[in-house]
Order: structure tokens, then sequence, then C-alpha cells
């Protein structure tokens, strides 16, 4: 049987592309490991058909960490039953390109940002030109690969010569939910890594604009604490929920309950320029609208589908507005859930699906493995 080993330097908890992809080829008959880190706060990971590793490290921050990881993972793909290795993003390729060279193993590249163009780094120029390096000194030993959007797509072949396959980050299909009008009392949803540039601070002055309207922010990261006490000087905190990191099964659920999903990146550099992020499949097989920002792939996704706004002045007056005028106009909102109920049927993952199950029967016809 072809065995797949998938590197990642998060939990794996909440990396719903990861799951997606691993699923696929378990179902598929791959025998799959997903191998990631442990974290103090880490959930268990109950009910996976497919086998997962996490490291303890001694580093959890910084160039330590990272160092940290791929020192681990290294040695640890020197020794496991594999026939393909997945770099998931540039964090984990040094390794996994290594130990591939090493072992003469068939190497996959999943880039599901682009890494370099992240804010934190785009701020930190040493750090930024570290890994800019990495990129320039891995990329061209990979031949197989695929990423998230299309800019992306079109980033490797421009200045790499590689033709990456487009996957996108669909959700799985969910059966049509019913159609219902945004009530009074409506619950806006952000879901996702909580760092900086998500726009959650507009969306939190934004609130004292809006009765009865409650802000669900769902997931983990760097500056839950600053939003926590921001909401708190705004005197907006009764109107925030702060659910933590949770299950990809209770995920589906929670976001299913609200009224409008939000994607208000901030334009802080290439990777959220190009951005198409998991959250939006999320609300749009939830079938609820969507408001996002004026950047390229959101933007296009949003106006193509027509299945909710675009935020193109970032104040809380015109977030206010969008809000507002998307909660009294009842004609909107029975075609906007028509445009979901199709798009939902076009932007799902059993339709990406198809191009991860072809690319790897190809390395597996390589291989000369079987699949069970």
């Amino acid at each position: 049987m072809i065995k797949i080993i998938f590197a990642v330097t998060n939990d794996i908890v909440t990396d719903n592309r990861i799951h997606k992809i691993a699923y696929t080829l378990t179902s598929n008959g791959y025998s799959v490991t997903v191998v990631g880190r442990m974290m103090k706060n880490s959930i268990n990971l109950d009910n996976r058909p497919y086998k997962t590793h996490r490291f303890k490290m001694w580093f959890n921050k910084t160039f330590l960490f990272y160092s940290n990881f791929n020192l681990i993972l290294f040695f640890y793909l020197l020794k496991a039953p594999v026939d393909i290795i997945v770099s998931n993003d540039l964090d984990t390729l040094l390794a996994c390109s290594l130990a591939s060279k090493i072992r003469r193993k068939k190497l996959v590249f999943d880039s599901h940002e682009l890494f370099t163009e992240l804010p934190e780094l785009v701020s930190r120029p040493f750090v930024r030109s570290i890994w800019k390096l990495n990129e320039k000194l891995l990329l061209p030993g990979v031949k197989f690969g695929y990423t998230v959007s299309k800019p992306i797509q079109d980033y490797y072949k421009n200045k790499y010569r590689k033709d990456f396959l487009l996957v996108r980050n669909a959700s799985m299909f969910r059966r049509e939910q019913g159609f219902r009008y945004i009530p009074e009392n409506l619950v806006i949803i952000y879901q996702g890594f909580i760092n900086v540039g998500r726009g959650l601070e507009l969306m939190l002055n934004t609130l004292h604009l809006l009765s009865n309207v409650n802000l669900w922010i769902v997931g983990g990261g760097e500056i839950v604490s600053e939003l926590k006490e921001l909401a708190k000087n705004l005197h907006v905190e009764k109107q925030v929920v702060f659910w933590g990191r949770v299950r990809l099964e209770e995920l589906a659920e929670i976001t299913s309950q609200a009224h409008i999903g939000i994607s208000l990146e901030e334009d802080l550099g290439l990777n959220y320029r190009y951005a198409l992020p998991n959250k939006l499949f999320d609300y749009i097989q939830a079938r609820i609208p969507v408001i996002v920002s004026d950047l390229p792939e959101m933007k296009l996704l949003v106006t193509d589908y027509k299945i909710g706004c675009v935020l193109e002045e970032r104040t809380p007056d015109s977030l206010a507005a969008i809000i507002k005028n998307l909660q009294s106009d009842l004609k909107s909102q029975e075609e906007i859930f028509k445009n979901l109920e199709f798009a939902a049927r076009e932007l799902c993952w059993q339709k990406e699906e198809e191009k991860i199950i072809g690319l790897y029967h190809d390395l597996s016809s390589q291989i000369g493995g079987h699949i069970s």
C-alpha cells in the first residue's frame, strides 16, 4: 500500500485542508499519516480515519521553534515507512526536501498560503529575508505541488516555472440548509486564526452602531487577549462571544447557526491580497451571506456568485451600513440564498478532490506501489 506522510507545524486539530486531503486519500486506499506538533492546549484527535503523530517541542516560538520542528521532523522522516512525503507550506519544506532526497522518495508541496508574504514577516525584514532565501533554495527542487488560489499559482509559475495544481480550500458539500431571513437579533461570525490584519478590530469598533447584533469569534491566535481587552474598552463585550478553538466537527454546526459571515482581512501584503480563505467556503456551505474585504480573490468570488457584499471603505460607518442593508432588504436576502445554494454545489470539496486523487494516482503509478 502507498504510504503518505503529511507534515504541518500546527497541532492538526483545526487544519481543515489537511483533514480533507488526508480523508480523501484514506478513502481512496492510501495509508496516510499526518505529522504535527503537540501544544499545551491541544485537543485530542479522536475519530480520525487516518494516523496522526504530534511532536513535543523544546521551543514553541521564533526561529528556535522552526529549527526544532524541522530537526525532529527530519529524523522522523528518515526512519518512518513512507513512499510520498508532503510538505505543507514553506515552514516544513527543509526537512521534507532533505529526507526525500536522502531516501529517494517523492516530494509534494502544498502551499496553503504565500508564506514569505505573511503580515508577521512583512514587518520583520531580516526574518523575512531568511524565509525568502529558504524559498529560493528549496522551491526549484520541488516537482509536484498544489496551492489554494490562482494568484499564488501564478506566483510559482512566474518565479520558479512551477506548474502547481489549483486546489481551492472548498468545504465538504452540505445538503440545503433551508432559507432563513436575517432576524432582528442577528449573529455575525468570524472563524479562523485570530492574528494581525484579520479585520476583527474594525468589526468590534462597528458593534456600537448596531443594535441587537452579536459577534461570534471562533478560533485561537496571537491577539485574542488584545481583542477581549478592546471589546471591554469599547463597552461591547456583552455582544461578543469568544468560542476559542473547536473541533472541526463542531465548527460546521456553530457556523450554520450564524446569519452573516465575515472575512475582512487587511491588505498587508501579497498573502492576504491573494487569499481565498477556507472560512468563505464554510460560510457558503452554511448558506449564510458573506461580507469580505475589497481584495481581488475574495471580491471576485463574492461578485461572481453574488453571495454577499464587498466592503470598499474600511470604516465602522460603512460596515454598519452594509450589515443594516442586508438585514432590511428581504428581496436581496432571498436572491443571495438562491445564489448560495448554487455556489454550495459548485464550490465544494467533492469537486476539488478529483485533482488530488489524480495527482496521487499518477505518483503511485510512478512508484509502482498499490492502493488497497
